[in-house]
């Protein structure tokens, strides 16, 4: 059956091996909304979902069932594995966009890596790109090219297209939406929610689901792109997030949710609104959010706990107070430590994002870092490399220095694009070792919670048990490798002395949504 718009996006999950491995699908939200939009405008709609897709030709055999007039390949930019831009889900888009043109479908992109290089979409047979947030410039596009409007194209703002002659066109940048309440619910029902259901269950013992409660961030950490929002930060209604969530509960009973802004509850007094709210709606769902260190008052962890905080991402990013304050972070190492603190008082997990590499970063940076992990305990840690993407400071510092390669492959790629104060492999051995510390550290904590409760004992913690082993065995290898790359690189810092996350810790709260 033809329909009007074909929605998709390009991140596979199959594409990125670590994610793959790891499985914890989350549909693609800023698709789901993108395309409830169009739906509300009169539009019939269908959705190709490859984040559970195998490859490139499920595309075209989605093109061949829907026949759309449309394709438009909205990228999830809730996800932060979209921001990223790798160049494997580049290739999947580029490869989506020749397969519709090929049937002679018209198409639209819009998303991060798009936004930043709409070029490269249109080169290769993109008709359009959306600049920036694309609901509301998408819904114009589509009555433009339907006829419910009779404007010039140039007269919509946020796209960018090519001119006879092969140079590109664009039109004014359009403003963000400010009244996110006014958005309809994405479309969920465009969704095989059983088939996520099944795999998170199957893999992890229960099943989550994402939402979104603002867009944007107002903050000026100077290696974030933001080619989508800007600078700016709009937040729906703690009113309307208890009622989504509600929704959520009653139609497809999520046993977890993740609440996928760049920061969660900015706005003073919202998570507290938020948490009297779910209180009456009996909404109450774990959840996990990203939240800065400097907002975490006793107040807010408070309300955190009573809405249902499961686990606590905080941007923490360095223990060095001069690598935070180089990243224009606008956050204390103190506050990271006060945060961590009053979350865990409250039953909640603590997870880090930490960054090493920054450019100036010394041995005594990086050791600060592991220093923190020592005092803090986090119970998960995500580690990674600064990554420059266009349109930040960091970006500008440091092009003279990057070559041809200026995009990871995918996630688990960590290339170090420009000179920074060790070699590359330095950082790659660092990313193992620290992973490995952490692996077996949770693993001691495993081992002794099973004593006390050995019914605990399934196949998920068997797994992650023989998995702590193995890293625990190449320990000492990385140890030595890490030391030799730091005397070569830089024989005045001395050697590497990192197992500082070897001692006793603080247990563990259990994987499972409490």
């Amino acid at each position: 059956m033809s329909v009007d718009v074909l929605f998709g996006q390009a991140y596979f999950l199959r594409f990125d091996p670590k994610l793959w491995a790891a499985q914890q699908p989350y549909a693609p939200l800023g698709t789901l909304y993108a395309a409830a939009c169009a739906r509300e405008r009169g539009y019939h709609v269908a959705l190709f979902d490859a984040m559970l897709a195998a490859s490139e030709s499920e595309w075209s055999t989605a093109l061949d069932e829907h026949r759309p007039r449309v394709a438009v390949l909205f990228e999830d930019s809730f996800n932060y594995l979209t921001k990223m831009c790798l160049l494997r889900m580049r290739q999947a888009a580029l490869t989506m966009i020749e397969a519709a043109r090929q049937r002679g479908i018209r198409v639209i992109v819009a998303g991060s890596d798009a936004s930043d290089h709409p070029e490269l979409y249109l080169q290769r047979g993109a008709d359009l790109v959306i600049i920036g947030e694309g609901e509301a410039t998408l819904v114009d596009v589509l009555d433009s090219w339907s006829g419910r409007r009779s404007d010039a194209l140039s007269s919509i703002p946020g796209v960018c297209w090519s001119d006879p002659h092969g140079g590109i066109v664009r039109s004014a940048r359009r403003d963000v939406i400010r009244d996110l309440d006014a958005l309809p619910r994405p479309a969920w029902d465009l969704v095989n929610v059983e088939r996520y259901r099944t795999i998170w269950r199957r893999h992890h013992g229960y099943f989550s689901m994402n939402l979104s409660t603002t867009r944007g961030c107002p903050y000026h950490c100077n290696w974030c792109a933001k080619p989508i929002y800007g600078q700016r930060y709009s937040a729906r209604s703690p009113q309307s997030v208890v009622s989504e969530i509600a929704w959520l509960k009653e139609t497809y009973r999520p046993d977890h949710l993740w609440i996928s802004d760049d920061i969660f509850g900015l706005k003073p007094g919202w998570i507290e609104a938020f948490a009297r709210g779910v209180a009456a709606r009996n909404a109450r769902i774990p959840y996990k959010a990203l939240l800065r260190a400097d907002g975490v008052s006793e107040v807010v962890a408070d309300a955190l706990a009573a809405s249902g905080c499961r686990t606590a991402w905080i941007g923490a990013e360095s223990g060095s107070q001069r690598v935070l304050d180089a990243m224009e972070k606008g956050i204390r190492v103190d506050q990271i430590a006060d945060a961590t603190r009053r979350l865990r008082a409250r039953g909640i997990g603590v997870a880090f994002f930490l960054q090493f590499g920054y450019p100036g970063e010394t041995f005594g940076d990086i050791q600060r870092t592991l220093e923190m992990l020592q005092a803090c305990r986090p119970d998960d840690i995500g580690v990674s490399v600064s990554y420059p993407l266009p349109g930040t400071a960091f970006y500008e510092r440091v092009k003279a220095q990057l070559g041809p390669k200026q995009n990871w492959v995918d996630s688990d790629d960590l290339a170090m694009m420009y000179r920074s104060t060790y070699p590359p492999e330095f950082y790659r051995v660092l990313h193992r070792l620290v992973h490995a510390e952490f692996r077996s550290l949770r693993a001691r904590q495993t081992v002794r919670r099973l004593a006390a409760h050995p019914a605990e004992l399934n196949g998920r913690t068997m797994r992650e048990l023989a998995g702590a082993t193995l890293q625990r065995v190449r320990l000492p290898w990385l140890h030595r490798r890490l030391d030799r790359l730091a005397m070569a690189a830089a024989p005045a810092d001395g050697p590497v002395l990192i197992p500082v996350l070897n001692r006793q810790a603080a247990a563990i709260p259990s994987e499972q949504p409490r």
